[in-house]
């Protein structure tokens, strides 16, 4: 089915844009933000599944130790540059420059209208492929940017204005990744991975590293670069080690310490990260056990839920998972 895109030199395949190569369902295309300061965060997620026809989003807001949450998933609009679903869209006014997020989902009392903006160039990842035995398990194309929001949210009857703007960061990712709701595999083992991904606000530059390791302790990516403010090439890191205190008894950590290195293996002074609070990513679908990725729930369903981080299992492998469906207040399935 050819879109209007189809009109721009930019084909990967001999496939019209609005089909995925290879057919491979779980090619994805991803959205992914996030805003904060001192007493609030927020994340956003938006992705398509073109070759499963499915579509998802969703918006959460953590404040005054409470996180509120809209999900949507649904049909596949028939073009993929059309990034609406219920009460969620993403619009491109700037193509990797300025995106607007619109949230209007009355019925659970959360709306915003934020604009992001923003302030460094893109960083492209070094690419992320990895295999179980002989199943892929990602072959990933991600860039990262730093930004700022401005805009308001209202949610639980509070508004909130991000005023001159706020700290906002950019992940945009595509290619595949093992999501839930694929057809029916043999079982890969409990594995287990380290995922470490910073990328860090200056006031003049931006920082990030991200790692990857193996169960064992083995690293089969490892990434890191400044980036200039306004603008400017990423300048790669030569290698950063990194060290992580956990609290007891938890999977999260009490503090971080980063420790880059130019290329010529000379120290950059080290970086230590302690958390401010804590976003459980099971708002925006990560390992939710009715809205994780990937999953059909019909034509379109959006619903809501709302915890405490502070109340949740901090051993559990998915973070929430048997607690997930008490908060969840209702789904509503809707026709388009």
């Amino acid at each position: 089915m050819l879109i209007a895109f189809d009109d721009y030199p930019v084909h990967q395949t001999s496939l019209p844009l609005g089909q995925a190569g290879s057919g491979n369902p779980n090619h994805y295309d991803r959205f992914w933000f996030n805003g904060f300061r001192e007493d609030l965060m927020f994340g956003v997620a938006f992705c398509s599944y073109p070759n499963k026809q499915l579509m998802e989003g969703a918006f959460s807001l953590l404040t005054e130790g409470r996180q509120v949450s809209v999900h949507a998933s649904g049909r596949m609009n028939p073009d993929p540059v059309d990034t609406g679903l219920g009460p969620l869209r993403i619009e491109i006014v700037e193509p990797m420059r300025v995106n607007r997020v619109i949230v209007d989902a009355p019925e659970y009392d959360i709306h915003a209208d934020l604009l992001y903006t923003a302030t460094t160039e893109a960083f492209e990842e070094a690419h992320q492929t990895s295999y179980a035995g002989n199943r892929l398990l990602m072959d990933v194309t991600r860039a990262t940017q730093w930004g700022t929001w401005t805009g308001s949210i209202e949610a639980n009857g509070t508004s909130i204005d991000l005023g001159t703007g706020i700290h906002a960061t950019k992940d945009r990712s595509w290619g595949s990744r093992l999501s839930p709701g694929t057809t029916e595999a043999a079982p890969m083992g409990s594995g287990g991975m380290l995922f470490l991904w910073s990328p860090i606000h200056f006031d003049d530059e931006c920082f990030h590293f991200l790692v990857f390791e193996h169960a064992d302790g083995t690293q089969w990516l490892h990434d890191a670069a400044m980036v200039p403010k306004p603008s400017g090439p990423p300048v790669r890191v030569g290698h950063v080690d990194h060290e992580i205190s956990w609290l007891p008894e938890h999977r999260r950590a009490r503090f971080v310490t980063l420790s880059p290195h130019t290329i010529d293996a000379d120290s950059m002074g080290d970086i230590t990260l302690e958390p401010l609070m804590c976003f459980q990513m099971k708002g925006i679908g990560y390992g939710h056990p009715v809205w994780g990725h990937g999953k059909w729930h019909g034509e379109l369903a959006v619903g809501s839920d709302a915890f405490e981080p502070a109340d949740l299992d901090p051993l559990t492998s998915i973070p929430g998972a048997e607690i997930g469906l008490r908060f969840v207040r209702g789904v509503s399935v809707v026709g388009r």
